[in-house]
Formats: structure tokens, C-alpha cells, sequence
């Protein structure tokens, strides 16, 4: 198993999240257990291209304090929302069968990451919580969270299950 932090980034990480004080807790959570249990921890940056004010070298595209990586940790950057259009991930993660997936935004790179993870044959974990969106012109943050945690990704794309279910399977425990 691995885990994959997706686009955890300065430049949308804060409180026009739906949930964001629960989204961090729960994320931090999840990344210290995963290094307490020896699961390698994986970030995956977006970057919307030179001049966007959101690519390499904007304080926008940084990874969030809250989850920054330790030294040695990989970092993967994309262009497209999947995480798999990285072709050095996609190689990388080849021979892996489970991927807890934690990150931002529920309704873009978690859900074409999820369900390009599962088209691989990836056994799919998300943890509750440890996954948001803002608000949009057609759904509040929380709608669109229960819409993908509740009714989209749960026995069809990934196993969606507690903070706490999480930890123990990183504690290799279930």
C-alpha cells in the first residue's frame, strides 16, 4: 500500500474548504500513520502551466504547510487532473495494488485520480474527511463531498471508510 497526498497546495488549501479544520486533522492523521507504519507517503503536485500564478516556482503551487513533506519523501507533478497523466507515477507506482488516496479537490484531481486508479486495477482507499472542494455554481463544498464519499466512489471506484479503519489498515491491522 501507498499513500498518495494530492495537490495539497498553498494556493487552495485554506478555509473556503467545505470542512477545512476536519480535511487537516484527519489528513495529518492519516500521513503521520502512514509514516509511523512504514507506508510510503507520495505527493503529487498540479501545475496549471506558466504564467497561471499556480505552477513551479508560484508560492500558490507549494505543498501546504500542514502536510509538508519529510526529507527523502517523492514528489510526483502533473498537468492534467489525474495523477496517473504523470508518466514517472504511473511507472513508479506499477506492481503497487492498493492506494489510499488523500488530497484536494474532491470534484476534480481526487475524483479523475480515483477513477483512473481503479480503471489500473488499484484496490482504492479513502479515508473519510481527508478529501474537500469548495463550493461551486451548482453545489455547496458539502454536497459536493457527500455526492462523491457517499454515493459515487463507495462500491463502485474505492472502499470509502472511517479515519480511524484507515489507521489500522496502515497498522496493517485489517
Amino acid at each position: 500500500m501507498k499513500l498518495l497526498v494530492i495537490d495539497i497546495q498553498k494556493g487552495i488549501t485554506d478555509e473556503r474548504l467545505y470542512n477545512f479544520e476536519h480535511f487537516i486533522q484527519n489528513t495529518v492523521r492519516i500521513i503521520n500513520a502512514a509514516r509511523q507504519n512504514n507506508v510510503e507517503v507520495i505527493y503529487v503536485q498540479h501545475d496549471d502551466g506558466e504564467g497561471s500564478g499556480f505552477s513551479v516556482g508560484d508560492e500558490d503551487f507549494e505543498i501546504a504547510n500542514q502536510v509538508t513533506p519529510l526529507e527523502g519523501e517523492k514528489i510526483f507533478i502533473k498537468t492534467i487532473n489525474s495523477c496517473f497523466g504523470n508518466k514517472e507515477l504511473t511507472e513508479y507506482l506499477n506492481g503497487e495494488d492498493t492506494l489510499m488516496i488523500v488530497g484536494l479537490q474532491t470534484n476534480f484531481c481526487i475524483d479523475a485520480s480515483v477513477k483512473s486508479a481503479f480503471e489500473r486495477g488499484f484496490n482504492v482507499v479513502i479515508p473519510a474527511e481527508t478529501n474537500s472542494t469548495f463550493s461551486n455554481d451548482y453545489m455547496d463544498g458539502e454536497t459536493t463531498y457527500k455526492y462523491y464519499n457517499e454515493m459515487m466512489w463507495p462500491k463502485r471506484f474505492a472502499k470509502c471508510i472511517s479515519v480511524d479503519e484507515a489507521i489500522e489498515m496502515l497498522k496493517g491491522k485489517m
